[in-house]
């Protein structure tokens, strides 16, 4: 499996973050989630997802996820790859290995503002959103659809 993020610290101990993220394709644009926080330098351009409960299964996870980030309901998601990334998660204030399923599906309904605070809904044209997206791992299979 890929590896993106922070250099690997064989002295540090992770914790094991397993996480569902979904491209979100209509036409030729993507919906992406812009997450503002107090403890990120500044906003970050991310694929909606994220961390999966202990005891929840993966794909109502990701729908969980999609509908607290950006308001949105999304069809069948399809299951494109995955990832390793290993970083600084400083919501939680841990080291974390977080393992990233990545998933490709259709927004269907916006039921609504985004109920998870920070977060803002961003359609961005599918070729402009690699260089746009915060992480390596996102911007990665994005550029593969292209």
């Amino acid at each position: 499996m890929r590896r993106y993020g922070e250099r690997v610290d064989p002295a540090m101990r992770y914790t094991l973050r397993p996480g569902a993220y979904v491209i979100l394709q209509r036409g030729q644009n993507l919906l992406l989630t812009e997450q503002d926080g107090d403890r990120l330098e500044h906003p970050e351009l991310q694929l909606p997802g994220g961390g999966i409960d202990a005891g929840e299964h993966v794909l109502p996870a990701l729908h969980r996820e999609v509908m607290e980030e950006t308001g949105w309901t999304m069809g069948r998601p399809v299951r494109i790859g995955a990832y390793r990334r290993f970083v600084f998660m400083s919501d939680y204030d841990l080291w974390a290995e977080k393992v990233c399923a990545i998933y490709w599906s259709r927004p269907v309904r916006c039921l609504g503002l985004p109920t998870e605070e920070l977060h803002t809904p961003i359609w961005v044209p599918i070729r402009d959103a690699p260089a746009l997206l915060s992480n390596e791992g996102d911007a990665a299979f994005v550029a593969s659809l292209l």
